[in-house]
Parts: C-alpha cells; sequence; structure tokens
C-alpha cells in the first residue's frame, strides 16, 4: 500500500511540474504585433473652398499619427462654412504682394492658403506671431515621418500663406470643423503604415 501511495505522489507532484513549466511557456509566447488600417484614395490633386472669414488665424499646431502628420489652422470664432482654403503641391511658393520665393525643405512642398489673415483686420498688429520665411513658430516637426519644413510664408490682403515641406508628393486631405482646418498627410500611398 506504502508503494502505491509513493507512486501516486510521484505521478501527482510529476504531473504539477509539467503543468508549471507548460504555463509560462504558454504566457510567454509572442503576440502578434495588430495592424493599422489606414484610410487610402485622398489623392495629391488640389483642394479648395472659396469661402473667407474676417477672424484672424491664431495658431498653426501638428501632430503625429500612425498613418499621416497632421496640420491644423486654429480661426477661432469662425463657423465651419465660412473656413477658406487652398492646398495644393507647387515646385516653388512665391510670397504674395513681393512675389519673392521662400525656400521651404522636403521632396516636395504643399503651398496652403488661409482665406484669414494673420493680423487684426482693424488695427493691422499681428495676432500670430510668425515671421516671412521663417520656421513656424512653437512647431518642431523632429521624429515626424511625413512632415519635413514648416515656413510662414506671409499674410497679405486677408490670405495667409504658408509652406509645407513633406517627405514626397504623397496623399492628402483636407478637413473643415468649427474653428479649424486641418490638413493631413499620408505615410504612404498604399494605406500601410
Amino acid at each position: 500500500m506504502l508503494k502505491n501511495r509513493t507512486i501516486c505522489v510521484a505521478l501527482a507532484l510529476a504531473c504539477s511540474t509539467l503543468a508549471a513549466a507548460a504555463v509560462p511557456a504558454v504566457a510567454a509566447a509572442p503576440t502578434a504585433a495588430r495592424a493599422t488600417a489606414c484610410p487610402t484614395g485622398w489623392g495629391s490633386q488640389a483642394r479648395t473652398d472659396a469661402d473667407t472669414t474676417t477672424n484672424p488665424l491664431r495658431d498653426i499646431r501638428t501632430g503625429r499619427h500612425d498613418c499621416y502628420d497632421r496640420m491644423v489652422v486654429d480661426l477661432p470664432g469662425t463657423a465651419r462654412s465660412g473656413l477658406g482654403y487652398s492646398v495644393r503641391y507647387v515646385d516653388r511658393v512665391h510670397q504674395d504682394g513681393s512675389g519673392r520665393p521662400v525656400p521651404v525643405a522636403g521632396g516636395a512642398v504643399l503651398e496652403i492658403r488661409v482665406a484669414a489673415p494673420s493680423y487684426d483686420p482693424e488695427t493691422g498688429a499681428a495676432v500670430y506671431p510668425a515671421r516671412a520665411g521663417r520656421p513656424l513658430p512653437g512647431v518642431d516637426l523632429t521624429g515626424y515621418r511625413t512632415f519635413r519644413d514648416a515656413r510662414f510664408v506671409g499674410s497679405f490682403e486677408g490670405e495667409t500663406q504658408v509652406g509645407l515641406g513633406v517627405r514626397a508628393r504623397l496623399p492628402f486631405r483636407v478637413l473643415q470643423f468649427q474653428d479649424r482646418i486641418v490638413i493631413d498627410v499620408a505615410h504612404t500611398w498604399t494605406g500601410r503604415r
């Protein structure tokens, strides 16, 4: 009887040791990386909306996303229906009024025109603290996958120009929301991260 009990205890210990050893092996198995489905079909043709506003542009900011880099132009107090813009690829950006070229680094350049001044229309005082030909204030593109350079081109006769340097001619979209215009530039043409 003692012999059977010893065999049973030995078997139980062996089974629990094997089970304990198997659990960490299962838990340590690598998990498959989740694929992000990126939007496609944006294209690279010019996008425009002819609306205008006298509310001044207050800020331009950028952000990074899995599928695209984003630029946001803030126009507080402007209804969605009053947001006018033109976004298109150009060989070179030229400043309105003077015609002076403004160098923008990157494999391709998007010219962004917002139908709003960057100054107070009543006083002419600057509202957005940018200087022509200089990088956008507060915008740091370090680590961005698509954006390479962002330059303030100027604000002339109620319209503000920005040059956005990107890695290559990539698809983009323009979205209008209350108080802002959003420009997204995809990382690739294929919709893959």
